[in-house]
């Protein structure tokens, strides 16, 4: 099964990256995923079911640790021909 995890970090911080987002970044960027796009205001990963949600796990978890007040999260089953 394939994931697409859709997700901001709040509170936001136009001027400079919040510790929590860069923390985000890095999470999604060393997870064994297929796509990662981070931007500004949200940010996507897709890949295998177990890879999302490990990825989702320290997400969360670490993000919160680093300032994050929320998280907005989207989990989406996706087909193999789907991007």
């Amino acid at each position: 099964m394939r994931l697409r995890v859709e997700f901001t970090t709040e509170p936001f911080d136009l001027d400079e990256a919040p510790a929590h987002a860069v923390v985000a970044r890095e999470v999604l960027e060393a997870a064994e995923l297929d796509a990662v796009d981070v931007g500004p205001f949200g940010n996507t990963a897709e890949g295998g079911a177990d890879a999302v949600l490990t990825a989702v796990d320290a997400l969360l978890r670490r993000s919160l640790a680093a300032g994050a007040t929320r998280i907005s999260l989207q989990v989406n089953v996706v087909g193999e021909g789907e991007r």
